[in-house]
């Protein structure tokens, strides 16, 4: 399976602009630029759609790995929250910080517990990513 994406950018780093569109559209000419991404102007930024990944991606896994151990969650919800810092002339992606909260009757917290977190370290978003990956995972 493949999933494909594009960037088209034109001008400099800091005056320029771009936009990105997906295969399945969901994504299309979707605005992005400094502004965008340091600053707070409206339109996209790639730390963002990491972390909608990561949540989707967490989100998805813990799913599969619920119904695998005889589990049906009535919701699970997950913020992902990605840190980009500075690093050398450039910038890193450091951290990806997944918070949990989830309804999932007759399950306990310590086998909730494994289960999120074989999610976390399962998933493929949290595989390729280089940072380090927190959970803070309550079953409510």
């Amino acid at each position: 399976m493949i999933r494909k994406a594009t960037a088209v950018w034109k001008g400099t780093g800091r005056d320029g602009a771009g936009h990105l569109s997906s295969e399945s559209g969901v994504l299309a000419s979707t605005p992005y630029s400094f502004k965008t991404r340091f600053e707070n102007e409206k339109g996209t930024n790639p730390e963002e759609l990491i972390a909608a990944a990561h949540a989707g991606c967490f989100t998805m896994a813990l799913a599969f790995g619920l119904q695998l151990a005889g589990f049906t969650p009535d919701e699970l919800s997950t913020e992902a929250a990605v840190t980009l810092e500075p690093e050398g002339k450039g910038f890193k992606i450091s951290k990806s910080a997944l918070t949990l909260r989830a309804k999932v009757p007759n399950l306990d917290e310590a086998g909730f517990a494994k289960i999120a977190g074989e999610a976390e370290k399962n998933c493929p978003v949290s595989k390729v990513l280089n940072a380090a990956i927190t959970l803070d995972a309550k079953l409510g």
